[in-house]
């Protein structure tokens, strides 16, 4: 099975992913926890670059295939072979992102992303998605969720954007939302942690028939 979380900054995703993760692992079920963009030696070097505020310059268009690079790098190194083997696998962000940050926010077109997505993940399609929503006020308020090489808490290239732009791909998630609606949950990531995650593991239990609890 392939889980993928969603959200904009500050949505809590990254917490969600390790703590699906974790109840998988108790409760028996072999599973990878991974990320993007990242996930394998390339595509953590290719995150870096996305992620440094000194790249302020990098073109919408470069910033696209940048993270296709890294997802495809991704899908053929850890995604792919886990699914072949039966291992489940649980991603911090995916394509889907893609769409919002830069099919919506950037304004490169949705179908466009989608179509290019396909040729970067090929069948490693997601089961099943989460997108912990918030206010975009509510992300902020948060405050910095990434760290420089000293553990300082910091922020990213895309953290500082406009609060325009963070807006505008929370838009784009909720449209992702309702065009695919089959796949994506919508959580409401205003709530406690706990009971963000309770949301998610119902979900997984009543829809998708998967045991978590722990043996």
């Amino acid at each position: 099975m392939f889980i993928t979380i969603e959200g904009i900054e500050g949505s809590g995703k990254s917490t969600v992913a390790e703590r699906i993760h974790e109840m998988a692992v108790g409760a028996g079920i072999e599973a990878v926890l991974t990320r993007e963009p990242g996930g394998t030696e390339i595509s953590e070097k290719i995150r870096t670059l996305l992620l440094d505020p000194q790249n302020r310059s990098l073109s919408p268009l470069a910033e696209l295939f940048l993270y296709l690079a890294s997802r495809a790098q991704l899908v053929d190194e850890v995604i792919e072979p886990k699914l072949s083997s039966g291992v489940m696998v649980i991603c911090d962000r995916f394509m889907d992102a893609s769409v919002a940050y830069q099919g919506f926010a950037r304004h490169l077109g949705e179908e466009l992303i989608e179509e290019l997505n396909k040729l970067a993940v090929r069948d490693a399609e997601p089961d099943v998605t989460f997108l912990l929503d918030l206010p975009v006020e509510a992300g902020f308020e948060r405050g910095p969720i990434s760290r420089d090489a000293r553990g300082i808490a910091s922020m990213d290239r895309l953290e500082q954007e406009e609060r325009s732009f963070h807006e505008d791909v929370r838009r784009g998630y909720i449209r992702l939302a309702e065009r695919h609606s089959e796949r994506v949950f919508v959580i409401d990531a205003t709530r406690p942690l706990g009971e963000v995650i309770d949301s998610v593991i119902s979900i997984l239990e009543h829809k998708f028939g998967l045991d978590l609890k722990k043996k």
